[in-house]
């Protein structure tokens, strides 16, 4: 009898992680749903149109994606975490956020591509990342746990368009201990942290 109870209790376990397991599934696809259809409003409409509330992303839902922070970089949560993590991971939340207005910025944005993704990787056959870490060479792996959490809340409330931007409409940035040449050719906007954010003359992207 003790045996029967026994393969009973291992019997509901199995059970139980199961639904577990599947209810986190779940939630992965239908966040990266809700992000690929945002992130297409985003280049489509450029942030003019209100987000219906059924199509936001919920804190539950993005933390779901890439728990361990070593996904594939093949969906707009993750592309834009990891981004937000590796440029801004040391400037607090107030960084994070502004790489996070730029990216967003730019997918809205005509001259650059019109996926998050595409933002984030784009330069990397040219030797010229638009953002660093993605051609450090480095393991690209978020092991910061509870950053790589605020990264993907910081993305959630971006793609929701529920972030306030910090940039002032940034396209650029930079180290503050670093003095590009091209920086010339913009307008600074802000200082967040040690970066330093620009946009454009005119509006138009180079």
């Amino acid at each position: 009898m003790r045996e029967l109870w026994i393969v009973i209790g291992m019997v509901a376990l199995l059970s139980t992680g199961e639904a577990a397991a599947s209810d986190q599934a779940q939630k992965v696809e239908t966040a990266e749903k809700k992000a690929h259809v945002l992130e297409k409003k985003a280049a489509g409409e450029g942030g003019a149109v209100p987000i219906p509330a059924a199509v936001k992303i919920k804190k539950v839902e993005v933390q779901a994606v890439d728990p361990a922070g070593k996904g594939a970089l093949d969906n707009a949560i993750t592309c834009l975490s990891r981004s937000i993590y590796w440029e801004a991971r040391g400037d607090g939340a107030a960084g994070m956020e502004a790489i996070a207005n730029v990216v967003m910025n730019r997918v809205g944005h005509q001259g650059f591509p019109d996926s998050v993704c595409k933002v984030v990787k784009e330069g990397r056959q040219q030797g010229v990342c638009q953002f660093s870490w993605w051609c450090d060479h480095r393991s690209h792996v978020a092991k910061d746990e509870k950053s790589y959490a605020l990264a993907k809340e910081i993305s959630r409330k971006a793609l929701n368009r529920q972030l306030p931007d910090r940039t002032h409409g940034a396209l650029y940035f930079h180290h503050r201990k670093v003095h590009p040449s091209w920086s010339k050719k913009y307008i600074k906007t802000v200082q967040v942290g040690e970066l330093v954010f620009y946009k454009p003359r005119g509006g138009t992207a180079k």
